[in-house]
């Protein structure tokens, strides 16, 4: 199977808003999807990264690099919404979606990559576990900001 890996356009946001509520049961309105990428379509440091075969985009990776001015932690980057449309899994699709997110984590001098996934996603664990990612031996905390 023959994937193109490219940056998303504002032509690809609605593919991408209904592949992520699809594999992550959302709710993402499109209209609020179209108004972040707006937002952030000219940070170079916010790569939305499709998987497009046939003109359909199957999957698809959200890249945040982040410098810091730490030396030990240096620039390195944060991954979320991780996803291969159901039919496309266990093609080796989400490896060959790493390999692009390497290659563009080591043109922006990441040091490291980090991964940000639901406890739900066992099989997709099983990928990262594989391509060589580690548990940290820390906890991802969230807190709420009320309006």
């Amino acid at each position: 199977m023959k994937v193109e890996y490219r940056r998303a356009t504002e032509e690809d946001i609605e593919g991408i808003i209904e592949l992520c509520n699809e594999c992550f049961d959302e709710n993402t309105p499109l209209a609020y999807a179209k108004k972040v990428f707006e937002e952030t379509k000219q940070d170079d440091d916010q790569i939305y990264l499709v998987g497009v075969i046939d003109g359909k985009i199957i999957a698809h990776t959200k890249i945040t690099i982040i410098p810091t001015i730490f030396e030990e932690m240096n620039t390195y980057a944060i991954l979320n919404h991780v996803c291969v449309k159901e039919e496309y899994r266990r093609h080796n699709i989400g490896t060959s979606m790493l390999d692009e997110v390497t290659k563009i984590c080591e043109q922006k001098n990441c040091k490291t990559i980090k991964l940000w996934s639901k406890n739900f996603r066992i099989p997709a664990h099983t990928c990262y576990k594989k391509y060589g990612f580690k548990a940290d031996d820390a906890t991802f905390f969230a807190k709420e900001i009320e309006e």
